[in-house]
């Protein structure tokens, strides 16, 4: 696991729901390339409402038939972990927004290995 304190980088990455990267959807894809590149972790959130560059309004409405709902991909790493990732981002996000912003981290802690989980070491063991 990732050991991260201090200053950092937020990484956001604003696409739309029904963008796809080789006919999956492009949140999945860059997900699974941050944990590929060994970052922290990777979240997306899926919006109700928005637009962006091309001033569509996407909702989740029930009046609206509109399913292309904004999505948002965070990423959180140091500076030169989200910085070497970010080539990767030039290749796959075609249409949408991505943004870097200096956070503090306070706390990053995962969860203990469990008994299906693989110790190679032996260091969580009793």
């Amino acid at each position: 696991m990732t050991s991260l304190t201090g200053r950092a980088l937020r990484l956001t990455v604003y696409i739309g729901e029904d963008d796809t990267w080789h006919h999956k959807p492009l949140y999945s894809e860059i997900v699974h390339r941050a944990h590929a590149a060994g970052l922290a972790g990777a979240s997306v959130f899926r919006g109700i409402e928005g637009f962006g560059a091309s001033s569509r309004v996407h909702t989740s409405r029930l009046l609206s038939l509109s399913e292309d709902l904004p999505v948002a991909v965070v990423v959180v790493d140091t500076e030169k972990r989200i910085r070497a990732f970010l080539p990767q981002l030039d290749e796959l996000v075609r249409e949408g927004l991505v943004t870097l912003d200096e956070c503090e981290v306070v706390r990053y802690v995962g969860r203990p290995p469990g008994p299906d989980e693989a110790d190679p070491k032996g260091e969580n063991s009793l």
